[in-house]
């Protein structure tokens, strides 16, 4: 139930790391798939196209793990992965997490630029009516309990979240006003 399920009959699908490698069962990476459902491309967009179908898989761009029976649980998606430090952090797992606490309501996980590390952790919060939260609380909430690499580095107490007329996040919006709030540029680490 908590799955995406298994794997159609007809149908290919594999879980590959950032190179391209596959991974073991039950770790993370892209979720790549082919078969008779897949696209043979976007319309009248041979650069789509190619970053999207390569040697005749097309890359959905989800983070997934399939487990040893088969069954595919998606966990987040490539573009919002943070590299911070060397490690991959998932938004999705942290803001799973954090929503565990009794007086967070809703909450989005992004990276920033970071000078030191690459990438920074930021949350965007709303707590639940009537509640007040400060952010030692949510740092006291996060100790021990998850890696310290994906404990937030900055944390800001929201009204509501940019989302599209969907109701999707836009975490793109909220990157870019972490940015100017904080004064942050794209910085390069190389």
């Amino acid at each position: 139930m908590t799955t995406v399920g298994r794997v159609l009959p007809h149908l290919s699908v594999k879980v590959v790391d950032l190179e391209g490698q596959v991974v073991p069962v039950g770790q993370t990476g892209e979720l790549c798939t082919r078969g008779y459902s897949v696209m043979q491309g976007y319309w009248d967009d041979p650069e789509r196209t190619a970053d999207s179908v390569r040697d005749g898989w097309m890359h959905t761009g989800d983070l997934a793990t399939i487990d040893a029976e088969g069954y595919a649980n998606i966990v987040g998606r490539v573009k919002d992965m943070v590299i911070r430090g060397g490690e991959n952090v998932y938004p999705r797992e942290v803001e799973e997490f954090l929503f565990t606490h009794p007086k967070v309501a809703a909450v989005q996980v992004f990276g920033v630029p970071d000078a030191r590390y690459g990438e920074a952790l930021c949350a965007w919060i709303i707590t639940r009516a009537g509640m007040v939260c400060s952010e030692a609380e949510i740092l006291d909430f996060c100790r021990d309990q998850i890696a310290h690499y994906k404990v937030p580095k900055y944390l800001r107490f929201v009204d509501e979240l940019p989302i599209t007329v969907t109701g999707k996040p836009q975490k793109f919006l909220m990157r870019e006003a972490m940015m100017r709030e904080l004064g942050l540029s794209q910085i390069s680490t190389a």
